[in-house]
């Protein structure tokens, strides 16, 4: 399979299960609580394998766009199109690049698209934005909120027998994707080792039938000011805003410090983000 086809195992989702929801057949399934999730006691060595970045970067436009004429707004949109697409196309594959564009006209009035940026090397994503930069549309949007992060393996769902080492992100599966930055309160990590397994234990079997939503979690801690970046694909608004409601009752969500803004972004092609920027 390539980088975009593979699973990822996330904190949030619980791994396949053969059907039952946190279980496998025939019973639950054996959980191996990791006794040292930050090695201190082991002394574990620095990971220095090679992983994905991801980068959410959200922009919005100036009105005074839409006073230019028609040509001149269809000029400047084909070549910000032209800068965004090459930015993919002349990168070799090597880089692992992924780009895809979202909407958010009419939904929220901070901001207007996204693009969610994946690539190995974090520096990329400024080679990006430079490119963006060059553009005379660029001169007309600012970038309210920019989140970059991290993947890697979950210390909670890996520790399931038989759940798999998948850790490539899945990208932009669904029509809508659902996003927003992620901080425990500082006593989450105060916790015993059991404490949390057995949290996030309740988190994902209360998550298991909801098989309409794939989550992505990434890592932010000390490359950005949230902890994690947790972004949902699917088709299914009503399936999403029900799993929220539900995770609310479980106890790993009273160690919830913040879990805003969130954005709901609708998949599109470039092209038709930029027509309904008008």
């Amino acid at each position: 399979m390539t980088d975009e086809q593979k699973p990822t195992q996330t904190e949030a989702t619980p791994p396949s299960t053969g059907g039952r929801p946190g279980g496998a057949p025939g019973g639950r399934p054996k959980m191996m609580v990791d006794l040292d999730p930050s090695g201190q006691v082991t002394q574990r060595e620095p990971d220095r394998a090679q992983r994905q970045f991801l980068n959410y970067a959200f922009y919005k436009l100036d009105p005074a766009f839409r006073r230019l004429s028609q040509i001149e707004r269809d000029e400047l949109k084909a070549e910000f199109l032209a800068a965004a697409q090459g930015w993919v196309d002349d990168a070799p594959a090597e880089k692992g690049i992924i780009q895809r564009s979202y909407s958010l006209v009419g939904v929220r009035g901070d901001v207007d698209f996204m693009l969610w940026r994946i690539a190995f090397d974090v520096r990329e994503f400024q080679e990006a934005q430079a490119r963006l930069n060059r553009t005379r549309l660029m001169g007309y949007l600012t970038q309210p909120y920019n989140f970059v992060s991290m993947q890697k393996r979950s210390q909670y769902v890996n520790r399931v027998e038989g759940s798999g080492h998948g850790l490539e992100i899945l990208p932009g599966q669904g029509k809508y994707l659902f996003i927003y930055p992620f901080i425990k309160t500082r006593p989450w990590y105060d916790l015993t080792p059991h404490s949390r397994q057995g949290m996030m234990d309740e988190h994902i079997y209360a998550s298991g039938p909801f098989k309409g939503v794939r989550i992505n979690t990434s890592y932010s801690y000390g490359i950005d000011d949230q902890e994690f970046v947790v972004s949902f694909d699917s088709d299914y608004p009503q399936e999403f805003v029900d799993l929220v409601h539900r995770l609310r009752y479980t106890e790993a969500s009273m160690y919830t410090l913040r879990d805003t803004p969130m954005f709901t972004c609708v998949k599109k092609e470039l092209a038709d983000v930029m027509g309904d920027l008008g």
